[in-house]
């Protein structure tokens, strides 16, 4: 019998791998994680959501005197249509 108990046999020959900068970008974008991909979900529509409500301030910046301010009619059409898409597929 020993007086001395063992030491731990470390199966890991190996050391931690650190990550890199663009280590987490990468990760996300090719995961299988729900968690993960429920971020990427989350932010995606966070940004369609900004998009489109600055698309509704011009519209509304449009609107707010007679005449045309900034926008030209067919210019005003292309952005209601844009607006209107993008709320409607891209956020909701």
């Amino acid at each position: 019998m020993t007086q001395v108990d063992p030491r731990p046999v470390s199966l890991d020959t190996h050391p931690p791998r650190r990550s890199g900068k663009g280590s987490v970008v990468l990760r996300m974008l090719r995961t299988t994680d729900p968690k993960d991909i429920s971020i990427l979900y989350m932010v995606t529509s966070f940004g369609f959501f900004m998009v489109g409500g600055v698309m509704a301030l011009l519209i509304r910046a449009e609107l707010a005197r007679p005449e045309l301010q900034f926008l030209s009619t067919e210019q005003y059409n292309q952005l209601f249509t844009m607006h209107g898409t993008i709320m409607l597929l891209l956020f909701a």
